[in-house]
């Protein structure tokens, strides 16, 4: 049952995220809050693992929860369910474009997705953001998280306005990530 459970959760998701993989976070923060089957902490943690691994996010978080649900055949069950709206939607798109490719309903509709898809990336940005740099508590904001907030902005400082920096490769930021946050204990 919790296999036929986490496919059709991530099929909700794969059916209505449209914008990649931060669009999938909001849809992520209610599966978490209707199963309990991870935390607000733990899903940070997920974007974090997901970001620095090889692979669309949004596959590599539901991958990530399936398995830490139900092993193997979850992370299975889950990554399949999360796919299987966009591959069938790509196969039927291939069939019937062609034929509609110049009606303005089809162009309309394509040029009405790009605010949601927007929209959808930037409440995961701010969802983010809100997770990172801010204590939340139940009755909303809590104390700033100071140390991180320095750090956003020494990275903001750096990777914007230093030249040299601005040159590195991505590789090299997330190493350095990495080591900041076994020093500093993030």
């Amino acid at each position: 049952m919790i296999f036929l459970q986490l496919f059709y959760e991530f099929f909700k998701t794969g059916l209505f995220a449209v914008g990649g993989g931060l669009a999938t976070l909001p849809f992520l923060e209610d599966i978490s809050q209707r199963t309990g089957w991870f935390t607000s902490a733990q899903l940070a943690d997920m974007l974090a693992i997901s970001e620095s691994t090889p692979g669309p996010i949004g596959v590599n978080m539901a991958t990530y929860v399936g398995f830490e649900t139900a092993g193997i055949l979850g992370a299975l069950c889950a990554s399949a369910g999360l796919v299987m709206p966009s591959v069938m939607l790509i196969i039927l798109v291939s069939k019937v474009l062609e034929k509609f490719r110049t009606n303005t309903y089809v162009e309309a509709a394509f040029y009405g997705l790009r605010p949601a898809s927007v929209a959808m990336v930037a409440s995961a940005g701010i969802g983010v953001a809100m997770t990172t740099l801010f204590n939340l508590t139940a009755s909303g904001f809590g104390v700033l998280r100071w140390r991180e907030l320095v750090l956003a902005a020494v990275i903001v400082v750096l990777t914007n306005f230093v030249p040299k920096v601005k040159k590195f490769h991505p590789i090299v930021f997330i190493a350095l990530a990495a080591a900041v946050g076994i020093i500093f204990e993030f």
